[in-house]
């Protein structure tokens, strides 16, 4: 491949600020600036990150990814840069750019560029066209591993560039949505690399999901609309791992929670729980907060429009804009207007406002205050990602194409270094334990 004509954002950054210093939609006037507060906020971030504090000081020493080239494809801010630089920093070249038009912060991705091995392209508020010009700018680095956020990296490679996937030894994907793009991919028999299913950890379930997606969702959402949680009923569509988070966070907030489902089980397990459960239909009626976890399209669609109250909030924390449809409830309004920063009302013609947050794309980091989800949570998750590119990089031979679970040994390293930095000892096994569990024998 050629190199890529798309500039890297120190060039973007540099070429705005000198065709206006005083404009204020540049929030930074030189791009020294843009750097030095994006690492402010990079240090702010890595106090708290342990995991990956661990992690770098073991790839700095043994250099593991000398002379690898890992692209990725994430959300661009303060605690994804720690991941970026800590692999980085054990060797590799590294490119990255965003994985949502909305949620990079160019002053981190500024920091990131200035790094001798790092060369980033992501910018906020991208359109479509630049959005994806910079997957290809990433790709023509011809990356060696990808780390993906929602696979779009993976299925532009895969789409558009095949003769790259020679030289792949493999990849790691840190979504739900992404997770189940490869395998249907992997279903059909299209993905042609290895690519571990970082997503399906317990370390990223139990912590990243549920108790990430419910506190940074609504977070968001309360400080965009500077509304309250308790008394509203908050209608949560999807009761997986990130639903579930929601639900929770919710009510401890004194909400009154109503579950959508569509698989039966989670649907039992919601209402035995306590939660209200029932169609979206019935809950468009008496909704006041809808937030859509499913990573599917269409949970929100006109029907439910038609039905909604005056005021209600409309948000996602889905990875893609396509949960809420809002092309249909753009063609049921007769005006709409920004309410607030990062809140677009849509008015009805029988006066109704249906507030849709973030313009329908991931609320914890679309919308213009959010921050993602919290730093100790994503550490863990980063965490797992960095070992799961080593141990492709060590043992990539062991894996053929298609997704792959993490191996268990490389959850329980992260889980081990989080319990150490947080100074909590917990119990093991016994050898006579240990022999009764591995072992069919024993009877009553």
């Amino acid at each position: 491949m050629t190199d890529s004509a798309y500039p890297p954002i120190s060039d973007q950054l540099s070429e705005a600020a000198e065709q206006s210093s005083m404009n204020p939609e540049i929030p930074f006037q030189d791009l020294e600036s843009a750097r030095e507060e994006g690492r402010r906020k990079m240090d702010w971030a890595t106090q708290h990150m342990p995991i990956l504090e661990h992690v770098r000081e073991e790839f700095v020493a043994d250099q593991p990814f000398e002379g690898e080239r890992i692209g990725m494809a994430m959300h661009v801010e303060a605690k994804t840069a720690i991941l970026v630089e800590t692999l980085a920093e054990g060797g590799a070249e590294v490119a990255v750019t965003g994985c949502n038009p909305l949620s990079t912060h160019d002053d981190v991705s500024a920091a990131l560029d200035a790094h001798e091995n790092i060369t980033s392209y992501a910018k906020r508020g991208v359109d479509d066209e630049a959005y994806y010009d910079a997957i290809e700018a990433v790709i023509a680095h011809e990356p060696t591993v990808t780390v993906d956020d929602g696979m779009d990296l993976v299925a532009a490679i895969h789409e558009d560039y095949p003769e790259l996937i020679d030289g792949i030894v493999g990849g790691a994907e840190e979504t739900t949505t992404g997770v189940h793009r490869l395998r249907a991919m992997d279903a059909d028999g299209a993905l042609d690399y290895p690519v571990f299913a970082v997503n399906d950890t317990p370390m990223k379930r139990l912590f990243d999901n549920v108790h990430g997606t419910g506190e940074s969702s609504l977070a968001s959402i309360a400080m965009t609309t500077n509304l309250s949680w308790a008394g509203k009923n908050v209608v949560v569509a999807g009761f997986g791992y990130c639903g579930k988070g929601v639900a929770r966070k919710a009510s401890g907030q004194n909400a009154n929670v109503i579950v959508t489902e569509v698989e039966p089980r989670r649907a039992l397990e919601a209402h035995m729980e306590g939660y209200e459960v029932m169609p979206m239909a019935e809950a468009a009626e008496v909704g006041d907060v809808f937030l859509t976890t499913t990573g599917n399209r269409d949970v929100v669609v006109e029907e439910h429009f038609e039905e909604m109250q005056d005021g209600v909030l409309l948000a996602n924390a889905g990875h893609f804009d396509i949960e809420i449809d809002l092309d249909a409830l753009d063609d049921l309004a007769v005006d709409r207007y920004e309410a607030r920063d990062g809140v677009e009302a849509y008015e009805m013609a029988d006066g109704r406002r249906l507030n849709v947050i973030a313009e329908g794309r991931l609320v914890n980091l679309a919308a213009p205050i959010s921050l993602g989800h919290p730093v100790e949570v994503m550490d863990q998750s980063f965490g797992v990602q960095a070992v799961c590119v080593r141990e492709m990089l060590e043992n990539g031979d062991e894996y053929d194409a298609g997704v792959h679970d993490v191996p268990d040994e490389l959850d329980t390293e992260i889980a081990e270094i989080k319990l150490e930095a947080e100074d909590v000892d917990f119990d093991s096994l016994t050898d006579t334990q240990r022999d009764y569990m591995g072992s069919w024998d024993h009877g009553t």
